[in-house]
């Protein structure tokens, strides 16, 4: 896992926010990143961009919320590289909304994106990983996962998942050399947020505690040359979150203000 030679890093939702952020730093690292997401557009433009810089990428096109997608995207990207060292499961979907007011299908979503879309990549992936008796799958999780607040019910619940998920996945994966890593993140400034939070109220009042999307991307980047279980930013919110696991009710009380922004 800690070869200095560059990696072949698959990244899904790759055509904006922390996505391409890794997709860019990732290649001028010199690694060769593979691209997904939906824009067919969004990725030929970020690819024209690091080619123009002599920085090598190939995009792939594809809908991680369908299997046979994932299936064929990969079976592609297999065909043009020889390994596949590095799998960031980055795309991501959220709706800040009341339970009562969220839309069914912004909840659908949200559930497909988080959810089964990882499901249905690490499920093409492992093998390929388990042959080559190493790999490394990141999930990108949130600190959402670990503290749900109000107006973030479903999106908080698909956040749980992907941490269960990864959890799961170590164990069964480790025996392999396959390594699994869940990156927890308090906001980011991406344009994730303001999808999100279509009032724009939730990044007025959290901007100035809003992580930065490209040392967020360096940081997850460092996974490749030193594994770790969990990376948690900001240190506060992960402090926060490991409080909460001993009394919850006094975190709940204590961050009453703070949970009410969105």
């Amino acid at each position: 896992m800690v070869q200095k030679r560059p990696k072949t890093i698959l990244i899904t939702g790759a055509s904006s926010g922390i996505g391409k952020e890794l997709a860019v730093r990732a290649a001028r690292k010199g690694h060769h990143p593979l691209l997904t997401a939906r824009s067919r557009e969004a990725l030929a433009e970020l690819q024209e961009s690091l080619h123009q810089e002599g920085k090598k990428c190939t995009i792939y096109p594809a809908d991680i919320t369908n299997e046979a997608s994932c299936q064929k995207v990969v079976a592609g990207m297999m065909e043009e590289v020889d390994e596949l060292d590095v799998v960031i499961n980055n795309a991501g979907a959220g709706v800040f909304s009341a339970a009562d007011d969220l839309d069914a299908e912004d909840a659908a979503r949200m559930l497909h994106v988080n959810i089964s879309g990882p499901f249905f990549m690490t499920k093409q992936v492992l093998p390929i990983m388990k042959k080559q008796r190493r790999g490394l799958i990141i999930n990108i999780g949130s600190q959402a996962g670990k503290i749900a607040t109000p107006k973030a019910s479903v999106y908080a619940a698909s956040k749980h998942g992907i941490i269960g998920f990864s959890n799961a996945l170590r164990q069964e994966a480790r025996e392999f050399g396959v390594y699994v890593s869940v990156v927890n993140t308090g906001p980011v400034r991406t344009p994730f947020i303001q999808k999100a939070d279509r009032s724009g109220q939730y990044e007025k009042s959290a901007g100035p505690w809003m992580l930065d999307a490209g040392r967020t991307a360096e940081r997850i980047l460092k996974l490749i040359t030193r594994p770790r279980r969990e990376l948690n930013m900001p240190w506060w919110m992960d402090a926060a979150a490991r409080l909460y696991q001993v009394c919850p009710g006094l975190i709940e009380k204590a961050g009453k203000h703070w949970f009410q922004k969105k």
